[in-house]
């Protein structure tokens, strides 16, 4: 696939007013971008997890008022919808581009999986790169780098995922707006095939819960 990668007039699309100007933005420069890296990650996905994987781009279509922050393609294995599973994430907000993988309020699943992550918790904390960050929200740009990722912390964000109804728990990477590799196409898409896979450990702990539970 030749992919161009992200200028800095797609980040500057979240400074625009307004909801319909914003949208404007979004389709116009952002979203086909989005939609030829789920065409291209979706065949990738589905050969690295053994199950047909399926893309939905954001279409913010409940928005009456107030302009979207940030915009994003996901990965899950329903043609349906991936709010309620695990999921991949690709996206931006105006700070950063993101790739993620997800666990967020929809899923049923929450609390066995953070049950399965606090068991596994060793193994998670060696795998994930220190340049890799958490979250806990993905509607927000903020975020926990690994390095400050201890025992304690894990436990505290997998607590909260089981106990907390709202909760949620997202790891992957961000890449600055000004990073050059973002107009780089094919650095970029070689960037978001490692940390898919980087993640892959993830969507099988989850994708253990669903199969026994």
């Amino acid at each position: 696939m030749s992919f161009e990668g992200f200028s800095k007039d797609d980040f500057n699309v979240f400074t625009i007013q307004g909801l319909e100007p914003r949208m404007e933005g979004i389709q116009n420069h952002i979203r086909p971008k989005l939609e030829q890296l789920g065409e291209h990650f979706a065949p990738t996905l589905s050969a690295a997890t053994g199950e047909e994987i399926f893309y939905h781009t954001a279409k913010h279509a409940r928005r009456t008022v107030n302009p979207p922050d940030d915009t994003w393609v996901a990965f899950a294995k329903s043609n349906r919808g991936y709010k309620k599973l695990p999921h991949f994430q690709i996206g931006l907000f105006q700070s950063h581009l993101f790739v993620w993988f997800a666990v967020i309020y929809e899923s049923p699943i929450k609390k066995e999986f953070a049950e399965k992550l606090a068991d596994h918790q060793q193994e998670i904390l060696k795998q994930i790169p220190n340049h890799y960050v958490w979250s806990t929200d993905h509607t927000k740009p903020d975020a926990i780098p690994h390095t400050d990722v201890d025992e304690d912390k894990f436990t505290e964000m997998t607590k909260r995922l089981k106990d907390v109804k709202k909760a949620e728990l997202l790891c992957g990477i961000h890449i600055p707006h000004d990073d050059k590799i973002l107009q780089d196409g094919e650095a970029l898409l070689s960037e978001m095939d490692r940390t898919f896979h980087t993640l892959l450990p993830l969507y099988e702990y989850a994708r253990g819960v669903y199969v026994t539970s």
